[in-house]
């Protein structure tokens, strides 16, 4: 019983810690309204994580291009978990480069990444940040424990100070439906 009841109390603590932090509010409002800029402009997402942060990548996307909470026009998004994608370009160029290659075959400066570690020091996202900012596209960085490597190298860090992946990824869950939501308000008002 004492480790069903922990499990909660840690990732209730976890979320309080990252409310408290000092412009979280901002910096998510702040997203929000850049992302449904480019959407509105024509744009897209690229959405990568590795493991349970590759099925987070995926749930963000098929919520905007399915729905969230209501009916309406979808939004273009792409993970960049395509397994094929992945061994032809582990194979062939490293797995270093199968977010990178995503970024380059699919991104243009009207879009945005959003990455998602819960250690910061993937290789693989160090470099999809990096090529994605060699277009100028929007970074968006959901990080954990103390940022690791990528941490500051993104246009925005969302950064949620857990001791492990799971914890982290059930508050970076929540900042993904909050960056869903926020999308629909903005760009589907008559709906909310």
């Amino acid at each position: 019983m004492d480790f069903i009841k922990n499990n909660f109390w840690v990732t209730a603590e976890l979320m309080s810690n990252f409310l408290q932090e000092n412009n979280n509010y901002e910096k998510l409002q702040d997203v929000i309204k850049l992302i449904s800029e480019r959407h509105h402009g024509g744009g897209k997402g690229l959405v990568c994580g590795n493991g349970g942060s590759a099925c987070e990548a995926m749930h963000f996307c098929e919520e905007l291009t399915g729905r969230f909470r209501k009916d309406r026009k979808a939004l273009a998004a792409i993970p960049l978990t395509d397994v094929s994608h992945i061994t032809c370009v582990a194979n062939d160029f490293g797995f270093e480069q199968i977010f990178a290659r995503g970024i380059e075959a699919f991104g243009t400066s009207n879009d945005y990444l959003i990455a998602i570690s819960t250690s910061g020091n993937s290789l693989n996202i160090l470099k999809a940040i990096e090529a994605a900012k060699s277009i100028n596209m929007l970074t968006i960085c959901l990080l954990g424990r103390d940022g690791g490597i990528a941490l500051g190298l993104a246009d925005y860090d969302f950064l949620v100070r857990g001791n492990t992946s799971d914890r982290i990824q059930e508050v970076h869950m929540a900042i993904i439906h909050t960056f869903i939501e926020g999308i629909e308000r903005l760009l589907f008002k008559e709906n909310y």
